[in-house]
């Protein structure tokens, strides 16, 4: 194997010209610098420098090692440059999970302004339920995670992250049409479009209906809050969801209405298995969506 010093000093004997200068650019003995070119010459059989009392020249075998060393040792400054990107968090990976509340919501703008920061940090984000988003995180599925409240018994470390309001979305001509808030018990006589098994405003619902004595009617179960707004505006139900979500769906006829419950005003969690086992990259993530908290 060829020592990167060696190559290193070759380069520099053949651009100086004498042993000397190399020695003196590199602040070694110039014994030291005619040793490891005698080393590289045995290593590779094959004459690379001419000596004579005018000075030093390269062989054929010399200009043509010159030519590779030159890259290689370039390639070796990028690996150093490299790396210390990962160790200042420039450059890595951050793997993130949150639910379908916070990807809508405050992802994009969050991701955005932090990709403006450190464009070399690749961020994998996945949309999850909470539930699965916790267990991910104690499991070291996942770097960060980002969920709605709900009890855990995991060994995590929780902080608060964001809140958002949830509101009630009917169609145009709906019974409860033209109302600027309403009690989600005056809802529980129409039909839901909810959301898909799992998720924790199914949960939320359910369990306010239930210290009702009600049951919540789901008549349809969709994925995500396009499909949601889309059944609503079909006239197949109505629905609760996020009211900052609802800014992309604006040109539906769907109507808006305040929940007055005290529940509907939810609160969001960030959590990891543990903030100094994180990465650097992975620091400067949370540390970014913690500051906008």
């Amino acid at each position: 194997m060829i020592d990167p010093l060696s190559l290193k000093l070759f380069v520099s004997v053949i651009e100086a010209g004498t042993i000397a200068a190399a020695a003196a650019r590199h602040h070694i003995a110039a014994a030291a610098v005619s040793k490891r070119v005698s080393e590289l010459e045995a290593r590779l059989s094959t004459q690379l420098l001419i000596r004579s009392n005018k000075g030093i020249t390269a062989t054929a075998a010399g200009f043509a090692l010159i030519n590779m060393a030159r890259g290689v040792l370039h390639e070796l400054d990028n690996i150093v440059l490299h790396m210390q990107d990962y160790a200042t968090g420039a450059r890595g990976s951050v793997r993130v999970l949150a639910n379908i509340s916070v990807m809508t919501q405050f992802m994009p703008q969050a991701l955005k302004s932090f990709k403006d920061k450190y464009p070399q940090v690749q961020v994998n984000l996945e949309e999850m339920v909470s539930t699965a988003i916790i267990r991910s995180v104690a499991e070291n599925g996942a770097d960060i995670g980002i969920f709605t409240d709900v009890p855990h018994g995991d060994d995590l470390e929780v902080y608060p992250y964001k809140t958002d309001e949830l509101v009630l979305i009917v169609p145009q001509h709906h019974a409860l049409a033209g109302r600027q808030s309403v009690s989600f018990a005056d809802t529980l006589d129409f039909d839901y479009v909810g959301l898909h098994v799992g998720s924790s405003l199914n949960f939320q619902m359910a369990e306010a209906a239930s210290k009702l004595g009600r049951t919540l009617k789901l008549s349809i179960q969709v994925f995500g809050y396009d499909a949601q707004c889309l059944m609503v505006e079909a006239g197949l139900g109505i629905s609760i969801l996020p009211k900052a979500s609802l800014r992309t769906y604006s040109g539906l006829s769907i109507q808006k209405i305040d929940l007055e419950d005290v529940w509907a005003h939810r609160r969001l969690d960030i959590c990891v298995r543990s903030y100094a086992g994180l990465s650097v990259a992975a620091k400067l993530l949370f540390d970014h969506l913690q500051a906008a908290a």
